[in-house]
């Protein structure tokens, strides 16, 4: 059944036709067919005049794509609705009515169409594997069978929210040093295919030698003026081909997950986010019912380094066989003994989930602070290196003038 759930494809149709007090109605509906859009709609109690199959709109204008963010924040106004009592269907469609992202609020009402055609709300998320995930369709699921969907609603909420943050500050960690090296690049290429020339015709009329560092300026902006668009198009085939390259080869991205650890700085940055993951995910399944085993597969996934994807995996396949599961992290050596030291105190007192949350938290915290001070010690380098790039083309351009200077 996830099989064919995986491999559908949904379409937007429009419809036209009376509803069972015999009013006109017209909407859109969110099915792999027009003949099943009419049979959904039917049992909905709509008798349609025509359905139609919505044309996409030219060049894409589609509106905006739907985020991680996005997916948090309908979970979170599921939960709220749901907590006040309003019943499933309806608050899909006040969510979709409320969501200015006219394409979340498509696919929140091809959800609500779906299950109020008598499909399950987990089975409805997964016909859209492109924004739930397996663990969250089946939090879901244990929502759904335990009749707790609005308490388990409110945990995934959090546990998004948490998640999504948590990659907003790493991204606020890399984004801002890989910015300003691409500015720096661009500025120096400006500077050795527009301003250096100039300086080079200025300097074929000296009749004098020139120094050393000017001397390998101009061959560099020469360079530079000739193959420019060669440099440019290595540089951008070279970033395509190593992320094709990441995308499937598993040991090409065994080796930068094990180098983004290494790096000083970032990979204690990384570190402790992968830390955070794997107590929040494993805290959220756990407290949801889901059992060890089925929790630790779940966790593996989320922990988005390679390296501890695996270690998780050995941790699940030890605590099949009987063993602890703070022994079995403690097995990996990966892992930090505050972590061992709170799960095993999770283990004894029964309250494994609120002692990971508590790990969660800490690790979140730690990143937030490494984020903030690797923000504070790169801005004087970044500074220093500009500089020194842009500062070096302009020494080396004025040297020879200097020098001419002091003969007169």
């Amino acid at each position: 059944m996830a099989t064919t759930a995986h491999s559908t494809t949904t379409e937007v149709f429009s419809y036209k036709g009376v509803d069972k007090k015999g009013n006109k109605v017209t909407g859109e509906v969110v099915s792999p067919s027009s003949s099943l859009a009419k049979a959904q709609l039917l049992k909905q109690g709509v008798r349609t005049n025509s359905v139609r199959r919505k044309s996409k709109p030219m060049f894409g204008g589609g509106g905006k794509p739907i985020k991680p963010m996005d997916i948090a924040l309908f979970t979170r106004q599921m939960a709220t609705m749901m907590k006040a009592g309003v019943p499933l269907v309806q608050s899909f469609e006040i969510v979709a009515g409320g969501s200015e992202n006219k394409n979340l609020a498509k696919l929140i009402r091809g959800i609500k169409d779906d299950v109020a055609a008598g499909g399950g709300f987990a089975a409805s998320l997964r016909k859209q594997p492109k924004y739930f995930d397996e663990l969250f369709c089946n939090l879901v699921e244990s929502g759904e069978q335990s009749g707790a969907l609005e308490t388990m609603l409110d945990r995934i909420a959090i546990y998004k929210e948490k998640t999504e943050q948590l990659k907003a500050k790493i991204k606020k960690a890399m984004t801002y040093p890989i910015a300003v090296v691409i500015v720096a690049l661009v500025v120096t290429g400006i500077l050795l295919v527009k301003v250096v020339p100039q300086f080079a015709e200025t300097f074929s009329s000296f009749g004098a030698e020139l120094p050393a560092f000017t001397l390998f300026v101009l061959h560099l902006s020469e360079a530079a003026q000739a193959y420019w668009h060669i440099i440019g198009a290595a540089l951008i085939a070279s970033v395509f081909f190593l992320g094709k390259l990441k995308q499937k080869s598993q040991t090409f991205r065994n080796f930068i997950d094990r180098l983004m650890l290494k790096i000083p700085v970032v990979g204690g940055i990384v570190y402790q986010s992968i830390i955070a993951r794997f107590a929040r995910t494993l805290s959220t399944t756990f407290a949801a019912g889901v059992p060890l085993i089925d929790a630790l597969q779940s966790v593996a996934g989320a922990t988005g380094n390679s390296l501890y994807e695996a270690a998780v995996l050995r941790i699940k396949d030890e605590v099949s066989t009987g063993t602890q599961l703070n022994a079995a992290i403690t097995n990996t050596h990966l892992f930090p003994a505050m972590l061992v030291q709170m799960t095993t105190i999770g283990e004894e007192s029964g309250a494994l989930d609120e002692m990971l949350d508590k790990v969660a938290s800490y690790y979140e915290e730690a990143v937030d602070n490494l984020v903030d001070s690797l923000t504070s010690l790169l801005e004087p380098i970044i500074m220093s290196v500009l500089g020194v790039l842009v500062g070096g083309l302009m020494i080396a351009m004025y040297l020879p003038i200097f020098q001419i200077g002091q003969v007169v």
